[in-house]
Formats: structure tokens, C-alpha cells, sequence
């Protein structure tokens, strides 16, 4: 579940007592979270406190980056220089000095005593190194921009000014301070993150990932369109146990991009369908991107709670992929895939049925007993392992089983880098005030205007999305715009879920958009034409967040009644926004009746004043069947004279 950053980690390929090392550290690094998840220390007789856990894990992560990845393209696959040695025992020493010394630490958090300020300005440059070379530079600067901040607000003019704060407590303060680098961000990739990235893993090794890709086959394979319907299946079915787009396109890409090709979608067109299913994927429960654990721990609620608000938005999300996907079929005359070519559900079904166990173990610890996130992700783990040994097919090899737990661990050290720095930069915005000035100003500029609110919001996220990973955009507008929102009266769910959704858009809006970027890569198609077809096919996603802030039935806050009727209004109106934005119905429609059909739908959104709400949605209706109806009734009239040519009749 690695959060949508391209990847651009270069592990180098070692031998001997470095590739000793560095196996050791990525498997203590899984191990170590995943008993913590299962709250193994909670059975121990001595007081173990988050922090010191903390600290362990950034040291095993810290350790296994600077011996695992280069430093410079330039730098040899196969040797560890030594300046590398020594940063990985600096890593340690940073993150050992917490695990060791928290208790003591605890109880003097304010004093600025050499050793504390001296280990966190060595932690912080590690943490900005580590990042430079999974993520590259964007990050780091960014997170300079604001440590610098902290230490010379009192240049600023106007709001912007504040005191400034001394080096020695800049470093003390992001190192060991509950809001600096060891506060929610890490905490919740440490504890909670590892154990659904270990589950995805445990998948791959008893093949659960044939067994969904089989299942969307067997499902979308026969109808028009049929490889690219398998694509969005497939696609939301991944997010159930990715959450990240471009982990998404790249498992599921160099299957289905050639399939839709092969029946007739053009490259850009398979590509973009592609990058929008998987985006999904970050939105679809019971397995969301990393951004949306992060927002029950800020917001202090379960994450099943969570899941289940964003339920209905991602299935309306994928409504209009797919009213598209379809509609593109038929404008391109286009079939589906020969039945021999397509498995049996019955038979994808009898091998595959144990990986529903999982799933649903999930679902249930999550949703209905409400564990924590991280337990009911190891439960999740535990319980597909033991169900792919029930069949010789899905039996994991101990190489396997060995294989998924170091891949998880290196899966987690780009978010352990990520997270640690979102980490420094909370910090350095409640060190400098600027988490509060920035909301007071917004909500100045607004000026009470929650929806001019809301499209600066969303124009930052993308802004701000291009070359950064929505944990990061959503850590940092969490802290700076998420209280500005929430005054102006925000159901704070649904001001977190906007900031959310319009972080994860950055997936797909050009001119930077990584999932796009990907999917184009593999279908060898024009980027551009890939990345607008892209914001088309995801349409939804651009509207469905403002819709949800102001009519929070959609996220399921509200009466039964409401939510009902939001949940059909809704539905039917994304379907009729998707056939204007697909330009077809039953022949090509010229741009007034997508206008039309494109504003019956708006009209169906739900909106949140009672009467006027029921009048638009009535004309909607209206106005959305007439044309449906009109343009039926106009192709059935040109079809029958082809109908009695074709017998032959007068």
C-alpha cells in the first residue's frame, strides 16, 4: 500500500555480509511492526512506551536505506561505500537514542541539553537524505522551506512574522517533541500501514492476484468493451489490498492495456482507463491509501468509520469510469473477449474462493467488531496464509512466505522516509505558528465563502500534488486549511475526505500525474492526449468532494431518508454526467445534448436546501429521461427499416 509515489528507489545488488545486513534489517522491520500491530506489547510486564518503538523503527529503516539505495545514479549496484556504513550507524544511534532513553526524556521534554539537540539535527539531516534519495529533492525542499521558516519568521512582514525560534530548539523540538517527527504521521505507517502492506504481499504469495484478476475476467470479459471493464474490475478490486495507483497500473496495466488494445481501444484510450481505474484504488475500502488511515488518527476515530463514509464516492467514482468505459465500446463498435479466452467462474471460484476468507476477515474486524486498524490488518495476514495451504495450488513455498516479508519491508522505507518527514514539517508549522496564521488567512480571503474555500483547496492539492505523494498533501492542508474548513461550519469527515480526494487527483491531472505517466509507458501512447482523456474518464472525482462537504449524506452522515435519496439522486446523475462527457448514448451526441444530458445530471447532485434540492432533482430527472427517451426513440426509428431490409421486407 505504498503511497503513489513513482518509484525511484535504486536498490543496489549486493552479496555477502551487506546483503546479510540489509535482509536482517528489512525483516526485523516487518516483524517488529507486525507484533506491534497485534499489540504483542501490551502483554509485556515493563511499560513500553510508543515512542521508544518509534525510535526502533526509524532506526531498522534508516540502517537498511543508506545500505540498500545509492546515493547517486552514478554510484556502483554491488558495493556499500563507507560513508554509507556510517550513516546507517548514525541512523541507529538516532533512533536507538529514543528507544533507550524515552523514559528518562518523558519526564524532561524542555530541556535543551547538548545531547538532544546535537541527535536531532543529525536526525533531521539523515531523514532529509534518506527522502532525497527514495523521492528525490521536492520533498526535502520542501520540508527545508519550513524548518528555515521556524528558524527566520521574524523576517516576514504581516501575518507571516513570528519570533523565530534558536537552532538548538528547532532540533530539539522536531526530534522528541509528540508533534515533530515521532507524532502521527510515522505512527500510523509504523503501526498501522505495515500490517495492510504485509496483507497485500501475503496475497501476491498465495496467488490471491491471479485469483482477482481471474474473477474480473470471468465477470466483464464476454460484454462490449470487455478488457477494459476488466480493467476497472480488477483495478478496484487491487485497491482492496494496494491502495496505491501506480502499484495498481503496474501489477495491473501490462495485462489489461494490451488486451483493450487488441479489441480495438487506441493506445491513449487504454492507457488513460488504465491510470483512472487504479487511482481508485486509493478510495476504495476496505484497503485505502495511506492518507485515509492517517485521517481516523487525526480526526480521532476508527478507520472503519472512514471506510465506510468513502464507500458510496468511490463506487460513484467508478460508476462514471465505467458508464464511459461502456459507452466507448459502443461508439467504437467494439466486443468483448471470445468465451474460450475467458476462464470459468465456477472454476475461478472452486481454486479461488479462499481468498474471499481474508477479505472478509477484514471487513468484519474493521467494520463490525472495530479493531484497530493494524490488528484487523494482521488478522487479515494470518488468516490468508492459513487458508493458502488448504489447496496445493495456493500453498505458499517457504521461499515465498520468506519472500513477502522482506518485500514488505522494503516496500515500507519510502513511507517510513515520507512519513518521518511529513513529521518534521507538522513540527516546524506548530513551532512557527503557521499552521494557525495560514487557516486565519485562508478563511480571511474567503471571507466566509465556503465553496471559494473549498476551490482554493482543491487547486492547492493538485498544485501541490505534482511530484509529491498525496501523504504528504494531505498532512500538510490537514494542518493548514483542515481547521479553516471546519470553522466555517464543515463536517470535519468530509473536509477531510475533500482534502483527500483532491490530493489523490494529482494521480491523474496533467502536467505531472504519475499514475498517467505509467500507464502511458506501457501502452507506448502520446502523454497528453493519455492525461486529458484521464481528467474525462474521472470526472466524478472532481465533483463528487464538493458535493459530499455540502450534503454530508453522501458520506453517510444523516437520516436514513436522506442518505437514501442522495445515494439514488446521486447514482443516476454521474451516469448521465458520464454519457455527456462521453459524447455518446445510443449514436454520437452533438455538444448541445451533452450540455443538456451533462446539466440534468448536475441537476440530480444532490445540493443541501430541502425544497429547492427536490425541484432540481425533479428537473433533472425529467429533463435526463426526455433526452434518454428522444434519442432511444430517434435510433429505434432509424434501425427498423435496416431490421426489415435485413428480411428481406418491403
Amino acid at each position: 500500500m505504498s503511497d503513489d509515489f513513482a518509484p525511484t528507489i535504486k536498490f543496489r545488488s549486493l552479496s555477502g555480509l551487506a546483503k546479510a545486513v540489509v535482509r536482517a534489517l528489512v525483516f526485523a522491520l516487518t516483524l517488529l511492526g507486525s507484533l506491534w500491530a497485534l499489540e504483542v506489547h501490551n502483554s509485556l510486564s515493563w511499560a513500553f512506551f510508543k515512542e521508544q518503538y518509534l525510535g526502533l523503527f526509524l532506526a531498522l529503516a534508516l540502517g537498511s536505506i543508506f545500505l540498500g539505495v545509492k546515493a547517486r545514479a552514478s554510484e556502483q549496484y554491488d558495493r556499500v561505500p563507507w560513508y554509507d556504513w556510517l550513516l546507517a550507524a548514525l541512523g541507529l544511534l538516532v533512533g536507538g537514542y529514543v528507544t533507550v532513553m524515552y523514559p528518562t526524556i518523558a519526564y524532561r521534554l524542555g530541556v535543551l541539553s547538548p545531547d538532544r539537540w546535537l541527535l536531532g539535527g543529525l536526525a533531521i539531516l539523515l531523514i532529509l537524505e534518506a527522502t532525497r534519495r527514495l523521492v528525490g529533492w521536492s520533498l526535502v525542499s520542501l520540508a527545508a522551506v519550513f524548518i528555515l521558516y521556524a528558524k527566520f519568521a521574524y523576517l516576514f512582514p504581516g501575518q507571516l512574522y513570528a519570533k523565530g525560534s534558536s537552532w538548538e530548539r528547532i532540533a530539539s523540538y522536531l526530534y522528541l517533541d509528540a508533534s515533530g517527527l515521532f507524532g502521527f504521521p510515522l505512527a500510523v505507517a509504523a503501526s498501522v500501514v505495515v500490517a495492510f502492506i504485509f496483507f497485500g504481499q501475503a496475497l501476491y504469495a498465495v496467488g490471491g492476484d491471479k485469483f482477482l484478476t481471474g474473477l474480473a475476467l470471468s465477470a466483464m470479459g464476454r460484454f462490449r468493451g470487455g478488457p477494459a471493464k476488466v480493467s476497472v474490475v480488477s483495478s478496484s478490486l487491487f485497491g482492496t489490498v494496494s491502495g496505491s495507483a501506480v502499484a495498481n497500473v503496474v501489477i495491473d496495466g501490462p495485462i489489461t492495456i494490451p488486451m483493450m488494445r487488441r479489441t480495438g481501444y487506441p493506445p491513449h484510450m487504454a492507457a488513460a482507463i488504465e491510470a483512472v481505474a487504479s487511482t481508485g484504488g486509493q478510495l476504495m475500502p476496505p484497503v485505502m491509501g495511506v492518507a485515509a488511515f492517517l485521517i481516523a488518527e487525526y480526526l480521532g476515530i476508527p478507520y472503519g468509520e472512514v471506510a465506510l463514509a468513502a464507500a458510496f464516492p468511490a463506487c460513484l467514482y467508478y460508476l462514471a469510469l465505467f458508464t464511459q468505459v461502456d459507452l466507448e465500446a459502443a461508439k467504437r463498435g467494439l466486443t468483448g473477449l471470445p468465451r474460450e479466452q475467458l476462464p470459468k467462474l465456477r472454476t475461478v471460484m472452486h481454486r479461488g474462493w479462499v481468498f474471499l476468507v481474508p477479505l472478509l476477515v477484514l471487513i468484519y474486524t474493521l467494520m463490525i467488531d472495530n479493531w484497530q486498524a493494524g490488528k484487523a490488518g494482521m488478522a487479515a495476514v494470518i488468516s490468508t496464509f492459513l487458508v493458502g495451504v488448504l489447496q496445493k495450488e495456493t500453498r505458499p513455498t517457504l521461499s515465498g512466505f520468506l519472500a513477502s516479508i522482506e518485500e514488505t519491508g522494503r516496500t515500507m522505507l519510502d513511507l517510513v522516509a515520507i512519513t518521518a518527514l511529513a513529521g518534521l514539517v507538522i513540527g516546524a508549522l506548530q513551532l512557527s505558528g503557521m499552521s494557525f496564521k495560514l487557516s486565519l488567512m485562508l478563511a480571511t480571503v474567503a471571507a466566509g465563502n465556503v465553496l471559494l474555500l473549498l476551490a482554493l483547496t482543491a487547486i492547492i492539492c493538485i498544485i501541490l500534488g505534482m511530484g509529491m505523494p498525496t501523504t504528504i498533501i494531505y498532512v500538510m492542508l490537514a494542518v493548514l486549511v483542515g481547521p479553516a474548513l471546519t470553522q466555517l461550519g464543515i463536517v470535519p469527515l468530509a473536509a477531510h475526505l475533500f482534502i483527500f480526494y483532491f490530493g489523490m487527483m494529482s494521480m491523474i491531472t496533467p502536467p505531472v500525474c504519475l499514475a498517467t505517466y505509467t500507464a502511458a509507458a506501457i501502452a507506448r501512447s502520446d502523454f497528453w492526449k493519455t492525461g486529458w482523456t484521464g481528467m474525462r474518464l474521472g470526472v466524478a472525482a472532481y465533483m463528487v468532494p464538493f458535493v459530499f462537504v455540502f450534503h454530508p449524506a453522501l458520506i453517510l452522515k444523516g437520516t436514513l431518508q436522506e442518505i437514501a435519496m442522495a445515494v439514488v439522486t446521486a447514482a443516476i446523475g454521474i451516469v448521465f454526467v458520464g454519457i455527456g462527457a462521453a459524447g455518446y448514448l445510443f449514436r454520437p451526441l452533438n455538444w448541445e445534448k451533452r450540455g443538456l444530458i451533462s446539466l440534468a445530471g448536475l441537476l440530480l447532485i444532490p445540493s443541501p436546501s430541502g425544497t429547492y434540492w427536490i425541484a432540481a432533482n425533479a428537473a433533472g430527472l425529467a429533463l435526463g429521461l426526455l433526452l434518454v427517451f428522444l434519442e432511444w426513440n430517434v435510433t429505434s426509428i432509424g434501425r427498423a427499416p435496416v431490421a426489415r431490409a435485413d428480411r428481406g421486407g418491403p
